[in-house]
């Protein structure tokens, strides 16, 4: 339990606590100000700690975010003390090389700053390595990337949050979906000024028929004949098939996600999935066919495996030779069955695992170009998508370091808008399907209020 007289610094306190795993234990913190200097004081396991921190500032949002900080640093330091440091130190948020960015904006170096807050080098590393291989999309920000929602999947997994229910429970849905669906993309053609991506993200999108996904391909051809990246989140091998694959070329995709999460058969049957490791390589080898760029996704720490087991499927992978591998850790998220059993994921192994993927892939010619963390992510490690030959995914860049304008259609899906300041407005649509629908017309309306029609 925490107490503390400061309930505005609370969320970042908890943060750090959380990432310790310390939730359960007792915590006392006394908070001040005076004189341009900060004041945190902590009691823990009866010891007393005080940190002092100068920093005079008049502009009020500075103040806040130095108060945050030096709260976080403060209970960070205690924290690590007694058990021993974390791979981002007292970082807690999901952008490290957002953070990064604006600290080169004001022409200060960001390991600096890094190092304050206890990143170890090696991340640290990993950031300036992102950030270079980030120059040519980060150098053209600006416009508009368009994301639609496919919330349809075989199965759902063990370890996924998000709103999708086998296809065989919502199946019912899916015709009046993709009519909404539809309206939502003519909806925007106005929004989007300067397009930079299409994604279509799930779910699985290729869970569709293939009439359902051509009326989806001929809405956005339709309002959008000219795309510089066209993505698909295809999804699992076990709903790939010749004929989506060609209506997908046919419509101008040019990148397509095969996505087994591990290339081991018992850990596939473990975390819910219906195919096995030989499908995914008939799938990626169907696929490569028409000339995609293909990435595929990979899980570390699923289903107890040992470091050996996951690097073997990153060496499966990379067999293969794709454009871009996605090297996740696993997360326990709200609504995820995995959660619903384990409190806190103690994998044995997991840095090592991403320790590996990490020489693995860049021996291979690899090199990372986005990055991102979340809550309960195992080891307290991150999620990092590499790319060879300069093949960024635009889109990822885009959204995780918030950039450009995401207009985004669909169930659970999230619109943002960017103003200057650094400020950005959003809009999210209903998470599950029904309300969706009865909400399509509504949801139309409020996001060209949004984007200022």
């Amino acid at each position: 339990m925490l107490n503390t007289n400061s309930e505005y610094l609370r969320p970042e306190i908890m943060d750090v606590i959380r990432a310790f795993g310390a939730e359960d234990e007792n915590f006392t913190h006394y908070y001040s100000y005076s004189c341009g200097k900060f004041f945190n004081a902590v009691e823990y396991k009866d010891k007393f700690y005080d940190f002092e921190n100068e920093f005079g500032t008049d502009d009020e949002t500075v103040f806040k975010r130095m108060a945050k900080r030096f709260a976080k640093l403060a209970f960070y330091k205690v924290l690590a003390g007694e058990r021993g440091t974390l791979p981002w130190g007292a970082l807690t948020g999901i952008r490290p090389t957002k953070l990064a960015y604006a600290e080169l904006a004001e022409n200060r170096g960001f390991k600096d700053m890094f190092t304050e807050f206890g990143v170890s080098a090696e991340k640290t590393a990993l950031v300036g390595r992102v950030i270079e291989t980030q120059k040519p999309v980060y150098g053209n920000a600006g416009g508009q990337d368009l994301f639609i929602s496919i919330p349809f999947c075989p199965t759902k997994c063990d370890y996924c949050s998000f709103i999708t229910a086998p296809v065989s429970a919502t199946r019912k849905y899916i015709d009046e979906y993709i009519g909404c669906l539809i309206r939502e993309i003519a909806s925007v053609k106005d929004i989007i000024t300067k397009l930079n991506s299409v994604y279509i993200g799930g779910g699985t999108p290729f869970v569709l028929d293939a009439d359902a996904l051509e009326m989806v391909y001929s809405a956005v051809g339709k309002a959008f004949p000219e795309i510089p990246e066209y993505t698909v989140e295809a999804g699992r091998p076990d709903v790939f098939t010749e004929e989506k694959l060609k209506l997908s070329k046919d419509f101008g995709v040019t990148r397509i996600c095969v996505n087994p999460q591990s290339f081991n058969d018992q850990t596939l049957k473990a975390i819910g999935r219906a195919h096995t490791s030989g499908q995914t390589l008939t799938a990626y080898e169907i696929a490569r066919k028409y000339g995609f760029d293909i990435n595929i996704d990979l899980i570390a720490g699923l289903a107890e495996e040992r470091v050996c087991d996951f690097e073997y499927s990153v060496k499966t992978a990379l067999s293969l030779s794709p454009e871009n591998i996605t090297v996740h850790t696993l997360s326990l998220k709200a609504g995820a069955k995995l959660k619903e059993n384990t409190a806190r994921l103690n994998i044995a192994g997991i840095g090592e695992m991403v320790a590996l993927s990490d020489k693995l892939l860049t021996n291979a010619g690899y090199s990372p170009y986005y990055l991102y963390r979340q809550k309960y992510q195992a080891g307290g490690l991150e999620n990092v998508g590499w790319c060879k030959d300069g093949k960024a995914c635009a889109y990822n860049i885009n959204v995780m370091e918030e950039i450009t304008d995401n207009v985004a259609v669909g169930a659970n899906a999230i619109s943002k808008r960017l103003f200057e300041g650094d400020r950005i407005e959003r809009l999210a649509s209903p998470k599950d399907i029904p309300s969706y629908i009865n909400k399509t017309d509504k949801i139309i309306v409020e996001r060209r209020r949004l984007f200022g029609l």
